[in-house]
């Protein structure tokens, strides 16, 4: 048995596998899905970007959710595979700190973006003559920038919280990345404190953009109930399932990990449910929004042409 006890300020992250077969075939389906969610994003990112046809809200506001789930990721499967492969897993204290910063300023500002997107829908949907005036370009940039700047807040908070506190001996943490949540349970002191306010950040990060997302999509339903056209119900239905698919996958693991107290979680279920939303939802949303939208895979099929007769 290893001993992870050690006298430096490096923290120990005891990862997600173990080193068996299992372990090492966990690990290959881990990268797999790494490498499609790197290429699905950067794909999509550039896409949106290049293709004119797609410079609209809801489009740019797809673009940054693949802009986020790109670093999201990268923030957190990189290092993983790094201390699998080479044994060493150790990370540094400030190491720590920095990916702890990442990932709450990306997970916060991506669950704000998702509330963003559906409100988007809502007034495409519901109010579409009002929609040049609710979308325009400066409310689009005011909701990318809101959600960068308010996860940016929020992660300083907590990441300088947890680089403060005083730590015992052991400074291993059950995970495969410096979440907050883990790092406190090694505290040589009573945090009940900054456990409540975490379930406030949650709240406000996760419970209200869910229920504003169930009121938008309530809304929605009800109106292309009432449509007279058949393809129209169609496509906003397929709108929604889409955005409803991230969202439940994003917000519900999430949620759970962050709001229920620490005597009803456990270590393996914590690692578990974040594979879904550090891992499965960044390759998810490139593959959702992509194959399921007529207008994306029109770009796509646009920018290939260009790029086949410019060779040509």
């Amino acid at each position: 048995m290893e001993d992870f006890n050690q006298t430096s300020a490096d923290f120990i992250l005891l990862g997600l596998f173990s080193p068996s077969r299992m372990g090492l075939f966990t690990f290959i389906i881990i990268i797999l899905i790494f490498l499609m969610a790197l290429i699905g994003n950067l794909s999509m990112f550039l896409l949106i970007f290049l293709d004119t046809h797609l410079h609209t809200p809801m489009y740019v506001l797809l673009s940054q959710l693949s802009l986020m789930d790109l670093s999201y990721i990268s923030t957190i499967v990189p290092k993983m595979a790094s201390n699998f492969l080479f044994g060493n897993k150790s990370i540094s204290f400030i190491g720590c700190g920095i990916q702890s910063f990442f990932f709450l300023t990306l997970a916060g500002a991506e669950a704000l973006l998702l509330a963003s997107m559906a409100y988007d829908r809502y007034v495409a949907i519901c109010f579409p003559l009002h929609y040049p005036i609710r979308m325009r370009k400066s409310m689009c940039v005011l909701m990318i920038t809101g959600s960068w700047i308010m996860g940016s807040i929020n992660a300083c908070a907590h990441t300088a919280y947890v680089l403060h506190i005083p730590y015992c001996q052991s400074r291993a943490i059950s995970h495969f990345f410096c979440d907050i949540t883990a790092m406190v349970t090694l505290a040589c002191m009573d945090t009940w404190i900054y456990e409540y306010t975490v379930f406030v950040s949650t709240t406000l990060f996760l419970v209200f953009p869910f229920i504003g997302i169930s009121c938008s999509y309530g809304r929605v339903l009800i109106t292309v109930y009432h449509m007279p056209s058949s393809e129209g119900k169609k496509k906003a239905y397929s709108t929604c399932s889409t955005h409803l698919t991230v969202v439940t996958f994003y917000y519900v693991p999430f949620a759970y990990t962050y709001l229920c107290p620490r005597s009803f979680r456990s270590p393996t279920k914590d690692k578990i449910l974040a594979v879904f939303y550090t891992i499965i939802t960044p390759m998810l949303n490139p593959v959702i929004y992509s194959l399921r939208n007529k207008e994306v895979m029109a770009a796509l099929r646009r920018l290939i042409q260009r790029i086949f007769f410019m060779k040509v």
